[in-house]
């Protein structure tokens, strides 16, 4: 039978078939060659990088495409071939150049360490001063990730961090948790020198025990972080900042008192944030919004096929919508990824019962926290 309908097929119907299969294979040579030409890439960066060479190499950039012009036999025509080679060198100098994060600043702020410790120091981090803008900035392909805080386990959630993913495309790619531990930093390092504290309020509020038993004289002055803190103490030898250790290396402060805060288990959890999807690992978290209807039970429903599957949800927080009034958005993270059947099927089901739902990401969970 297969047989006899191919044999009925006219001539030029079975020539662009098999023209269109040789394209194809061909398209695929092109891709594994060019990303085995971008794999290439990424070692000469290791090498430019070790060897404090710059990224870009105008000169063989240039060297590169005029060879490839004279060698050029049509029938591309040189301009399209420049145009061609111009995007792959491009997309060579990204992959070679360090990662770009951007996270809530300034620098040596708990979020910075998180960053740090996520992504390593060889990444090129630049701070905002909101996290609306890390949001932007990553939206708009300035950086490759943001890390911006999402709750704490002291003071709630971060509701703005929240709120933007309405608006926003991008997902949540990774988390960090960080246990938060806060450091007395000063440019002598003796607590006798000490007649001003300066530090954010958090943190003030947080060590207000330990610096009632140790500085009970030392005068309380609040500033916007604990990165500035540490700057203004930087400039006052008679003063000291509640902050991290990353700001007394930043600083060239000194530690007087390690872990002063009151209690012991402050842990932050941060979100990396991108433009694109992580695939499943086998220990996966999954994040939804969604909205249901303003009518009695509704909330049940929506959340009952969650317990019908045996699913873990682990997270459950309303915000106000802040476009109708009395109605809400409801955030929740389920164990598991967007691509298990169980988790894609229960939140199918999900949407139907929803005036509104949108997945904010799949991405591994973190079990290990870090300390700062």
């Amino acid at each position: 039978m297969t047989h006899k309908k191919t044999a009925d097929r006219p001539p030029s119907e079975m020539n662009m078939a098999s023209l269109r299969g040789k394209i194809d294979r061909i398209d695929n040579t092109l891709l594994e060659l060019i990303n085995n030409r971008l794999e290439l890439s990424k070692q000469v960066g290791q090498v430019k990088k070790e060897k404090n060479i710059p990224i870009v190499s105008i000169h063989r950039e240039r060297e590169l495409i005029d060879r490839l012009c004279k060698q050029n036999p049509g029938p591309l025509g040189n301009d399209a071939l420049v145009h061609l080679f111009t995007d792959i060198m491009s997309a060579c100098r990204d992959i070679q150049r360090p990662q770009r994060i951007t996270y809530l600043g300034p620098e040596a702020t708990f979020t910075h360490i998180a960053a740090l410790t996520h992504f390593g120091r060889s990444a090129f981090f630049f701070p905002q001063p909101t996290i609306q803008d890390v949001f932007l900035e990553v939206e708009k392909g300035s950086a490759d990730y943001g890390v911006v805080p999402v709750e704490n386990s002291i003071e709630g959630s971060v509701n703005y961090t929240l709120d933007l993913f309405f608006e926003s495309d991008l997902k949540i790619c990774s988390e960090k948790y960080l246990t938060i531990t806060q450091d007395l930093l000063s440019l002598s390092g003796s607590i006798n020198d000490i007649k001003i504290v300066y530090s954010h309020p958090q943190p003030i509020g947080q060590c207000r025990n330990w610096l009632r038993k140790h500085l009970p004289h030392a005068s309380l002055e609040e500033c916007s972080s604990t990165s500035f803190a540490a700057k203004k103490a930087a400039g006052n030898p008679e003063a000291a900042a509640i902050a991290s250790s990353e700001a007394a290396r930043l600083y060239g402060l000194k530690v007087v008192a390690s872990k002063i805060e009151d209690h012991s288990k402050n842990t932050t959890r941060f979100l990396i944030i991108g433009r694109g999807t992580v695939h499943r690992t086998g220990d996966d978290k999954t994040s939804i919004m969604f909205s249901a209807p303003h009518v009695p039970g509704s909330l049940h429903k929506v959340l009952e096929p969650i317990a019908e599957t045996g699913i873990n949800m682990v997270k459950l927080e309303s915000r106000p919508s802040k476009h109708e009034n009395w109605n809400y958005f409801f955030f929740v993270d389920l164990e598991g990824h967007a691509e298990d059947t169980k988790v894609k099927d229960t939140i199918a089901r999900m949407k139907q019962l929803c005036l509104f739902l949108k997945s904010l990401g799949s991405y591994p969970k973190c079990e290990n926290q870090e300390r700062a």
